[in-house]
């Protein structure tokens, strides 16, 4: 081969793969950077919905991310005193304020009457988002604590955000 033709080769391969490098940068590809831990759809056209197998890649996936940190508002909220059979929520509000993406792969609570909802996407250092609760105090006379569990990449690996309420008869 003459070494003009290995120089146009050479050319040809070195602005293929800067190509790719910024494809894969961008975002642009299902399989990019923010997408290279298999989160959400990329790549597989599928969102888990939470079956133990697919639970236990959540959680892989979760302790293969770089560790960063999150900043809750307020870990704890009281609900003052409600009717029994009322449905009461809260947001928790936080930050990802590391300097890598968040991802929040559970959310377990401590009883079947409290539900929490979590951001399933990777959050970006930086930015905001919320863990909402709902409380269900339908046959919950009394005075109710609970707790749920956040599991993230974050370096405190579960993290507990709960409520007091006071649940009054009819």
């Amino acid at each position: 081969m003459n070494a003009q033709l290995k120089t146009i080769l050479l050319t040809v391969l070195t602005l293929s793969v800067f190509v790719i490098a910024l494809v894969e940068l961008s975002g642009v590809s299902n399989t990019a950077l923010f997408n290279k831990y298999s989160i959400g759809n990329g790549g597989t056209g599928q969102m888990t919905n939470g079956t133990p197998d697919e639970q236990q890649k959540k959680d892989a996936q979760r302790k293969a991310m770089p560790k960063t940190t999150i900043s809750f508002v307020d870990t704890k909220h009281n609900f003052g005193t409600i009717t029994e059979g009322e449905v009461v929520k809260h947001a928790y509000k936080f930050k990802n304020t590391g300097e890598h993406p968040l991802l929040i792969s559970n959310a377990v609570a401590s009883c079947g009457c409290t539900v929490p909802s979590y951001p399933k996407e990777p959050i970006a250092p930086g930015a905001e988002s919320e863990v909402v609760v709902e409380f269900n105090s339908k046959n919950r006379p009394g005075h109710q604590k609970k707790n749920v569990l956040i599991y993230s990449n974050a370096q405190e690996e579960a993290m507990s955000i709960g409520f007091d309420v006071d649940v009054k008869e009819k």
